[in-house]
């Protein structure tokens, strides 16, 4: 079979890069065992505590009901829909019709990636491309998605000097500055709290977005998969949702695999401007028949029961213990880390004698059995940065610590 049966972009994307990273790993094991540096992984983001018992419980249950193995739709139960529309409501105040305002989605990957295509009308031309803004830093996945879709994504830089919240007036400036058209603009993707930086913003800021989207006629994705996970109620995370007009503009992804360490039950919803859900609706139509009835009725007890929160609080303190306990350590070996405000990552510059980010991770891998992941995996002008995943058990969290003493992974200017 010949590999240009398919098409041009496929052939030359490479896997996800945490993908690409586990493999890496997978093939230094046997190496890094012998040594007594088993690998630590602190590259994917996802938590490896146990889901709530809650769930558990409830899977049991519902895996008896024979009426819950048959097909569902791509639309969402209603029973899980309602308790979406529950959360909305308890957890910001906004209001959300079930019925024509939320769909289901197999984790918020699934429901971003869909909604692009669903968003650009394909061309293989650069200059006639639609554009989608997207946070740099950001998400690996969103520029990989608009690409495929045959779009372009546009980096917005989030830096210190804007408190990471820059002034899209200034951006659409300088973005028709640099000579591209601004009616190729579908849409703006934000990310708070985001990955890979820990931050958050705030509420002004998140009017910005919404009146910016409404001005231009732009709709407004928020990827708001980290809200639950915070550590102070000062920096809770607010919806986009909560801003005047963005009924007219905004659609909003959820998942559940951060809050309640569900990573593998592929499980979330979007919800939002009529329109957009419609539309990501018919999308999903073409691809797919539906989340397990089971698990989406697992979800809309979560969503809806006191057990569900009870997991989430203990789950912040407990990340909240676990990483300030990191951050002391690593600030031990000479790093100047701050406790993030929101999330499990942590955005660590590396030391001056290392050429790149692509150097250190890998330089800390083989020598020491620590996974990260390069910041350039974000950003691309990000070569002095890695990510952190701080997921890990407090043991291996100490022993990280402890390798990078021992192995001579202190930081200097």
């Amino acid at each position: 079979m010949e590999k240009t049966l398919f098409n041009n972009d496929i052939q030359n994307m490479k896997n996800y890069i945490m993908f690409e990273i586990k493999a890496h790993q997978n093939e230094l094991t046997p190496m890094l065992k012998s040594k007594n540096r088993a690998p630590i992984a602190l590259s994917m983001g996802a938590p490896v505590d146990r889901v709530p018992e809650f769930a558990i419980l409830k899977a049991n249950e519902y895996m008896n009901q024979d009426s819950l193995h048959t097909y569902s739709t791509p639309k969402g139960e209603a029973r899980y829909l309602e308790a979406v529309s529950t959360y909305m409501k308890e957890r910001f105040n906004v209001e959300i019709n079930p019925k024509k305002e939320a769909v289901s989605l197999i984790g918020s990957k699934e429901g971003l990636s869909n909604l692009v295509r669903a968003l650009i009308n394909p061309n293989d031309e650069e200059k006639e491309q639609d554009i989608i803004f997207v946070p740099e830093p950001g998400y690996a996945s969103y520029s990989q998605m608009i690409k495929i879709a045959k779009g372009r994504a546009y980096g917005i830089k989030l830096t210190k000097e804007t408190n990471f919240q820059p002034n899209l007036d200034d951006v659409l400036a300088q973005f028709i500055k640099e000579g591209n058209n601004p009616s190729k603009i579908k849409a703006l993707i934000i990310n708070y709290p985001n990955n890979p930086l820990g931050c958050t913003c705030s509420f002004e800021y998140l009017q910005h977005c919404v009146d910016f989207c409404n001005k231009h006629n732009i709709l407004l994705i928020s990827d708001n998969a980290y809200c639950e996970m915070y550590f102070d109620e000062e920096y809770k995370p607010h919806s986009a949702l909560e801003c005047k007009g963005a009924r007219d503009c905004c659609i909003e992804m959820y998942s559940f695999s951060k809050s309640y360490a569900m990573t593998g039950w592929r499980l979330g919803w979007a919800c939002g401007n009529e329109l957009a859900v419609t539309m990501l609706s018919r999308m999903k139509s073409t691809v797919d028949t539906g989340i397990f009835k089971v698990l989406q009725y697992i979800g809309a007890d979560l969503l809806e029961s006191s057990e569900g929160w009870e997991y989430i609080d203990s789950q912040n303190i407990k990340f909240k213990n676990k990483i300030q306990k990191f951050v002391n350590g690593l600030n031990s070996l000479g790093y100047n880390v701050q406790m993030p405000k929101a999330t499990f990552y942590l955005w660590l510059e590396i030391p001056a004698r290392y050429k790149d980010c692509e150097e250190f991770a890998s330089d800390l891998l083989e020598t020491s059995g620590i996974v990260v992941v390069p910041g350039t995996a974000f950003d691309k002008d990000a070569t002095r940065y890695i990510r952190i995943s701080v997921v890990a058990s407090d043991e291996s969290l100490s022993e990280v610590v402890k390798r990078m003493e021992i192995d001579g992974f202190q930081f200097e200017k």
